[in-house]
């Protein structure tokens, strides 16, 4: 692991400032190393469809490498914090941009006007309409105390037959909707194939404060000229709580044991949990004593 924010491009001699247009790097790259994103994507949401869709259950860590400090994050989280008026209108970070219930997205080229050199991609459509802006012209990555945002900063290069895109300064955001945190010092690198009509982004998040090891995991979109960015997500702030104590901020006391998706499945508590160490195949050694020293809560209702 590491953390350096900086962004992994090649520099020449004489820095970034020398660095090729993207458009030219394009235009003299064989076919094979060509690749343009743009256009309408709908998602495919046929991997991981239960977090994705109605969001992740509470106390389900399972295939996430995160460490104590997140675990311990995760377990107090409750969702009713979200009727707070300040988290209201608050949009899916970077970190959880490309999954949440979609998004269909639409991907559109910045072209210089009078050079017409690709300087950016857009992409278009998540939820809260956070959208964001890929930077293909070179430009460096803001310094460590720069704002952070909610879309984060993004640059992209081409890469063989890939578009790789590195994202720093993100707010502090989720890596799914049950509370798992990814701090403000976590960096993202997505690489982004295409199959024709057929879109793979495979995200590695790097985040020091709360990973044991990179986070990894892809999604998939596929073209279609009947999609439109979803153009729902016009937040409203309104009281929801007319009784709620000033300052109050919903939570689950330290120390909880959020249990109950263990007993809902029927596996072991601490096969929730998560951590590098559950994500490797030497881990069903481990599940296998657990099954047989832990007796495992029956699932509820049978």
């Amino acid at each position: 692991m590491t953390s350096d924010r900086s962004p992994r491009r090649h520099v020449g001699p004489l820095g970034l400032a020398a660095a090729v247009p993207a458009i030219m790097v394009l235009a003299g790259a064989p076919a094979s190393a060509q690749i343009d994103i743009s256009g309408d994507w709908d998602s495919q949401v046929h991997e991981d469809q239960p977090h994705r869709g109605p969001g992740a259950e509470l106390g389900d860590y399972t295939g996430l490498s995160i460490n104590a400090a997140a675990q311990q994050k995760a377990t107090v989280w409750d969702a009713s914090v979200l009727s707070l008026p300040e988290r209201m209108a608050q949009p899916h970070p970077p970190q959880y941009f490309m999954r949440g219930p979609g998004p269909n997205m639409r991907v559109t080229k910045r072209i210089h006007p009078v050079t017409g050199e690709l300087v950016a991609f857009t992409l278009e459509g998540p939820f809260g309409r956070d959208d964001r802006i890929i930077w293909m012209d070179g430009r460096p990555h803001p310094p460590e105390d720069a704002e952070h945002l909610w879309t984060g900063f993004s640059t992209g290069e081409i890469v063989g037959n890939q578009l790789v895109v590195t994202t720093t300064h993100m707010k502090y955001g989720v890596l799914q909707r049950n509370g798992v945190p990814a701090s403000y010092k976590a960096v993202m690198v997505e690489h982004f194939v295409r199959h024709d009509d057929l879109l793979v982004s495979t995200t590695i998040i790097d985040d020091p404060i709360y990973l044991e090891e990179p986070f990894i995991r892809t999604q998939q979109w596929e073209r279609s000229s009947n999609v439109n960015p979803d153009q729902r997500w016009i937040f409203e702030i309104v009281e929801e709580n007319p009784g709620h104590v000033l300052g109050d901020v919903p939570h689950w006391p330290l120390g909880v044991r959020q249990d109950g998706f263990a007993r809902s499945h029927g596996i072991p508590y601490e096969a929730t949990l998560g951590g590098a160490a559950t994500l490797y195949p030497e881990y069903q050694d481990a599940l296998e004593r657990l099954m047989r020293e832990t007796p495992v809560p029956r699932p509820e209702g049978r």
